[in-house]
């Protein structure tokens, strides 16, 4: 039906992106395949915004809640579990939407992936151990004792990031950082892509982020935190680090009011919406900046220049 070869919509948190990719994987027989690495959590549906029952089934979905919260789940294994999934929708004849909030997958899947090499299980092991207890400020310390040139790039609240630098780091003996050059092929050229980054005032983006969070917790927001809460899993995983999910569980804990933790749950999404907004614009060079409405006007356009052309 077209002969755009793949439809990518990035955008901050609660910016209108799924309904976009809904209606464009309607109109063009499309598969919407997640690009959020908070929605593939199966333990959190409501806390990551995942699409619901009825949504998932006016067009198939993929990489949604498939992967358990105990996963260290990453860029990588994403743009592996993603090349599986083009390979089945190039069988279906069925056009890729990709849709979500994490600008580190959509470089990924049009730059390729920096290829930094494999660390020993041990290893994390060993440096997990070493973590368990120790506050993101003290481990960034450490980093820029061992890897100055990483921990500057890095933010100090940021565990997660840091780990990994000081694994990185333990097996190599090299700066996380020298291995940011070499990069694998990327799964998809941008040539006939359809790419949009949402834009969105800010003050307006605020008002959605947070009506949206007040709408999660009449949905059973504390309820998920707490089921995931009592699984007892390390707090640096990613899963435990989701929006809303530290400060209900603070809550929960009774450290908190559920009026702070949803106060601090809207602060912590804006400030990670403001740098969705920063990373795009230095980063996704090749995506256009748009309203919703006029990203939907010009994949259509897109669309019907290609045919145009096939036709002359």
């Amino acid at each position: 039906m077209t002969k755009i070869s793949a439809i990518l919509i990035a955008g901050p948190t609660a910016s209108g992106k799924s309904a976009l990719a809904l209606r464009l994987a309607d109109a063009f027989g499309g598969a919407i395949v997640n690009a959020d690495s908070m929605q593939v959590y199966r333990d959190l549906r409501v806390l990551t915004a995942r699409p619901d029952p009825l949504e998932e089934a006016k067009a198939p979905h993929h990489l949604y809640g498939h992967i358990d919260g105990a996963v260290n789940y990453s860029a990588g294994l994403w743009l592996a579990d993603v090349a599986r999934v083009l390979e089945v929708l190039r069988r279906e004849g069925r056009l890729p939407v990709f849709v979500g909030g994490t600008g580190l997958y959509f470089k990924s899947l049009t730059l390729g992936l920096s290829e930094i090499p494999h660390v020993p299980e041990a290893v994390r092991a060993s440096i997990r151990a070493q973590a368990a207890g120790v506050s993101p400020s003290e481990l960034h310390a450490r980093l820029m004792h061992h890897d100055p040139a990483s921990a500057v790039r890095l933010r100090p609240t940021d565990p997660q990031r840091i780990l990994r630098a000081l694994e990185v780091f333990e097996a190599t003996g090299k700066s996380l950082v020298s291995f940011h050059t070499a990069r694998a092929a990327p799964l998809l050229e941008t040539q006939n892509v359809f790419a949009v980054f949402l834009a969105t005032e800010r003050e307006a983006l605020k008002s959605w982020i947070s009506r949206r969070f007040d709408a999660m917790l009449h949905a059973g927001a504390s309820q998920e935190a707490e089921a995931l809460h009592a699984r007892g899993l390390d707090p640096a995983l990613p899963v435990m680090r989701a929006h809303g999910v530290p400060h209900l569980i603070a809550h929960l804990n009774g450290s908190i009011s559920l009026a702070e933790a949803a106060r601090l749950a809207k602060l912590d999404t804006a400030r990670y919406a403001k740098r969705q907004l920063t990373f795009a614009r230095h980063q996704l060079a090749s995506f256009q900046w748009a309203t919703a409405e006029d990203a939907e006007t010009r994949a259509f356009e897109m669309c019907a220049n290609f045919l145009n052309a096939a036709k002359k």
